[in-house]
């Protein structure tokens, strides 16, 4: 047994010093790390293995030099701002669909927190509380989640005050605006602003009035004029500001490697595709297939051109859809290497 130990460390000793003169600046913790424990055990004592979802973080690649992230085809960026990924991830790694396709052709499925974007204040963040203790509106709209947690903070800073009729575009929207303790009253059939702006009902307190119906619309400096523009033209009277912005996440080294492995990049914005473009504009390596949360997204990789076949979005916009759309995704590239 000792004479076996013994072969089997002087091994070991062997594949680091290897490792070592082919990467001398690496340390040996990274050294480690690559090498799988099964590479060094008999067969004897080796576990079985099934092929499953592997999931790191940025994190923990920048802290084992990302060796890890290249050793999949099927390498899924989740890229929404940090720490806002967690649903689509549990969805994508409990999938069924996604499961079969890891079984069927024995390669893992890898799944990566990757930002595109972060949020900074926007051009119009310092009106948000006076307007919301001034002023009274018929409806109050919010179209993100991010809108909704920063439209709520000022809202819990300036007392709670009284609001018209909230409308929210999407289920997390409506979610967010909840668990701050406001009311959705309204959400349209489509998590779109061009759905909102078609179902959105007058207020009937304007019409009874004489009057046109008044909207305060929180947004993204990004944000497209479709809502206010569609409800303008209906009669509404609209206020935009715009209290929030989203600019490009900065990459380190390691989430680099990790985009440029990358085989499916999962977009909630037209800004993180924008974004997305815009860090790996540089890289020699095919583009990623587009997973989009929905058709506005697919739209800005249409128009930064993505082909059509190497778009995937759901019909109705919603983390359900976008983790089905991921599977088309990873399913399309199944076949494709076939």
């Amino acid at each position: 047994m000792a004479a076996v130990l013994g072969w089997k460390h002087f091994c070991y000793a062997f594949i680091v010093q290897v490792l070592f003169a082919a990467n001398p600046a690496a340390t040996f913790s990274q050294l480690h790390h690559n090498i799988s424990p099964w590479t060094w055990m008999s067969p004897r004592s080796a576990p079985k293995t099934c092929h499953q979802f592997s999931q790191t973080t940025p994190e923990l690649s920048a802290a084992e030099g990302g060796s890890q992230v290249v050793s999949s085809r099927f390498v899924v960026a989740l890229t929404r701002e940090k720490g806002k990924n967690d649903k689509l991830r549990d969805l994508l790694l409990s999938n069924e669909r996604i499961r079969q396709i890891s079984d069927t052709t024995g390669d893992t499925v890898q799944v990566h927190e990757l930002p595109c974007i972060e949020h900074a204040d926007g051009p119009d963040t310092e009106k948000l509380s006076p307007t919301l203790s001034t002023s009274h509106f018929d409806y109050i709209v919010i179209t993100s989640p991010e809108a909704a947690s920063v439209f709520a903070s000022a809202w819990i800073e300036v007392g709670r005050p009284q609001l018209g009729t909230v409308a929210a575009v999407g289920k997390a929207t409506e979610e967010t605006l909840t668990e701050f303790g406001i009311d959705v009253a309204f959400v349209p059939s489509k998590a779109t602003a061009a759905t909102l702006v078609k179902e959105m009902p007058p207020s009937k307190m304007a019409v009874d009035e004489g009057r046109a119906t008044t909207v305060f619309y929180p947004a993204s400096a990004k944000a497209q004029d479709t809502l206010q523009s569609g409800l303008e033209e209906r009669g509404f009277n609209v206020l935009r500001l715009d209290t929030y912005d989203t600019v490009p996440a900065s990459w380190n080294a390691e989430q680099i490697l990790l985009a440029q492995s990358a085989t499916v990049a999962c977009f909630a914005s037209p800004s993180a595709v924008k974004a997305w473009l815009e860090n790996t504009a540089e890289f020699e390596t095919p583009r990623a297939l587009a997973s989009c949360i929905g058709e506005t997204s697919a739209t800005a990789c249409r128009k930064h051109h993505w082909k059509e076949d190497n778009i995937f979005f759901p019909e109705k916009p919603g983390v359900d859809g976008w983790a089905m759309a991921v599977a088309d995704a990873l399913d399309c590239i199944a076949k494709r290497n076939t």
